[in-house]
């Protein structure tokens, strides 16, 4: 076993800088509807978030491996591949950060594996089986997220058309905090793991580890450094998905993380690396149109969609071109 180089110490601090960029931009969407709504303040909903991160990073390591082992082929890369992609991943997600853009950093961290492997080794380092896994995330996180979010809100106004508002508030103020802790620790088994996965690597190609197996240190680590973040400047982010996107009430809340997390919760299990940024943006965007489609500010809609469109380009891009300024450089 290889001690700690200082380039493999470099590597795994951009690593937990793209985890704690993320903890900006992509953790926040597991609480931002249940702080919009006003059922939780900003501090408990981060608690409660980091908490139950660092739980569903521990449910299971199918994800992590997926990224780790199926993206690019680990034999062709090295550590520089690595730190290209978290280069690239560091800048857009914070560009987009300022904004007040929730991006998707499971697109960015592919695109920028993606990009930087291309540069290192070619076309052939990419695995299509990991990459088919991508593609049914994004269906998942389109069409589950947003008929998902739809379908719930109007099974909930059709049970509960004679209710008083009152109690119908009441009753989702209690439910919501469920959903949102459903929300977080799907979160944390899908889009925790990432760049758990991506750690993991950088130890193995770092020859710290002679295989890929995802350790509970690691685990901890990565899903503290994120919650961080997320309590650093994550209230940009929710800003724009919960009050900017549309304005929800506690049942609207509840049915998007209700409908998001139990989308994020099946990709997990079957490996596939899936937005969630992208699936409870959709819900959120499926419960203000069951109401009335002017309901969601479709203007905000656009510049969220415009972010996720760019997300991979870009990423891509700076991954290839820093991996290939390594290249050079040696």
């Amino acid at each position: 076993m290889a001690e700690l180089s200082p380039g493999l110490i470099t590597v795994l601090l951009l690593i937990l800088g793209a985890e704690f960029v993320n903890g900006w931009t992509d953790a926040p969407n597991a609480i931002a509807t249940v702080v919009s709504t006003r059922v939780m303040r900003p501090w408990r909903a981060v608690l409660m978030a980091t908490l139950l991160n660092i739980a569903g990073a521990m449910s299971g390591k199918a994800v992590a491996a997926t990224i780790g082992k199926e993206i690019i082929r680990t034999e062709s890369i090295d550590l520089a591949t690595v730190a290209a992609a978290m280069v690239g991943i560091i800048f857009w997600s914070t560009l987009a950060w300022r904004f007040g853009l929730p991006t998707s950093e499971s697109h960015a961290l592919v695109a920028g594996l993606a990009g930087a492997g291309l540069a290192t080794a070619g076309p052939s380092v990419l695995l299509w089986v990991g990459w088919k896994k991508v593609l049914i995330g994004l269906l998942f996180s389109t069409f589950l997220g947003f008929f998902g979010g739809y379908i719930i809100v109007m099974v909930i106004r059709r049970l509960f058309r004679t209710s008083t508002p009152g109690r119908v508030k009441t009753l989702f103020n209690r439910l919501q905090l469920v959903s949102a802790a459903v929300m977080a620790f799907s979160h944390g088994s899908n889009d925790g793991q990432k760049f758990i996965g991506a750690f993991t690597l950088a130890l193995l190609l770092g020859g710290v580890i002679g295989e890929f197996v995802v350790s509970l240190p690691v685990i901890v680590l990565c899903s503290v450094v994120m919650g961080l973040g997320t309590s650093v400047g994550g209230y940009r982010i929710i800003r724009t998905m919960g009050i900017r996107m549309v304005k929800l009430e506690s049942y609207q809340g509840f049915a998007a993380e209700a409908g998001a997390g139990a989308a994020i919760e099946m990709a997990s299990r079957l490996a596939i690396p899936l937005s969630t940024t992208h699936t409870i943006n959709t819900a959120i965007m499926g419960v203000g149109a069951s109401k009335r489609f002017s309901a969601v500010r479709w203007g905000v809609v656009g510049e969220v969609v415009t972010a996720w469109i760019l997300t991979f380009p870009v990423c891509g891009a700076i991954g290839f071109g820093v991996a290939l300024a390594f290249k050079h450089l040696r």
